[in-house]
């Protein structure tokens, strides 16, 4: 399961690349969002679901809706109008080593010296990648959204724990999608030119998009999230440079360098560490 998302999930950086290339990319979100929200509710409400979830699963709702899909992905699609998918990839490859730190800091989770060791390589990994884009002439702005992003998704992550415990996920999918879609939407009605570049590349990644990283890869989620727990779902995430930029490579020919492959390897092997010292704390 958690193999199947981060693949699922690392590709719609190159999808999402295609996107706003040919269109407004808040714009293009909350429509998809909404298209997606619909249809996981109808799959909900097939499936039995109702609108009945907990005071908790509201809660998860509405904040995982607002931090994932709005800020998290909003700022992703905004950014990539000017750095490379492969580069999105690896800053939100992040997101895991923010939750551990998260953990530390705010819900003083014990973090032994491997799991340290793995938040500085992580990090520093993370570092490495910037620089070397920053020094090729990355757009910093489109960085600095990415990283903001993946700390939204971090309190995305953290508050979707136990969200699923009462059942109806599909329900929870469809209508987080949908408080996601409206948040964007507005702020697009507002700032954005609605003009869309028709062809076939963005025609066929907005479908993709739309079902796969956005259904069924939250989907997968939620259910992840609810059988391991956030932290342990949230390491799956380190396959995500990989796959990243892989995907980038192959779809948008985007060039890797030695430094790029040695910054991924580095993340790879903090977030990896970072999961050792959990599973060794219990």
């Amino acid at each position: 399961m958690g193999l199947v998302f981060a693949l699922m999930w690392s590709s719609a950086f190159s999808s999402a690349r295609i996107i706003v290339a040919n269109a407004p990319p808040l714009g293009a979100l909350s429509i998809r969002f909404l298209i997606s929200g619909i249809i996981g509710v109808l799959i909900a409400r097939w499936l039995g679901q109702t609108f009945q979830l907990t005071k908790a699963q509201w809660k998860a709702t509405i904040i995982f809706g607002i931090f994932q899909n709005a800020l998290y992905l909003g700022l992703n699609f905004f950014a990539m109008q000017t750095i490379e998918a492969s580069l999105a990839s690896i800053i939100a490859s992040s997101m895991p080593l923010m939750v551990a730190f998260s953990g530390w800091i705010i819900f003083r989770e014990r973090l032994s010296s491997l799991g340290a060791l793995g938040l500085f390589l992580g990090f520093f990994g993370v570092t490495v990648i910037m620089a070397v884009r920053i020094e090729i002439g990355a757009d910093i702005f489109g960085i600095v959204l990415c990283l903001l992003g993946a700390a939204a998704l971090t309190i995305a992550t953290l508050a979707v724990r136990g969200a699923s415990a009462g059942g109806s996920v599909m329900m929870i999918v469809g209508l987080q999608m949908i408080v996601g879609s409206i948040c964007l939407g507005s702020v697009s009605l507002v700032f954005e030119d609605m003009s869309v570049t028709w062809d076939w590349p963005f025609v066929l990644a907005f479908i993709y998009t739309m079902l796969v990283p956005g259904l069924l890869a939250t989907f997968i989620w939620f259910k992840l999230v609810n059988r391991i727990g956030a932290v342990k779902a949230a390491t799956f995430h380190f396959l995500n440079p990989f796959f990243g930029v892989l995907i980038a490579n192959i779809i948008l020919e985007e060039e890797i360098s030695g430094r790029d492959f040695i910054g991924v390897l580095i993340i790879t092997g903090g977030i990896l560490a970072v999961q050792w010292s959990k599973q060794e704390s219990r």
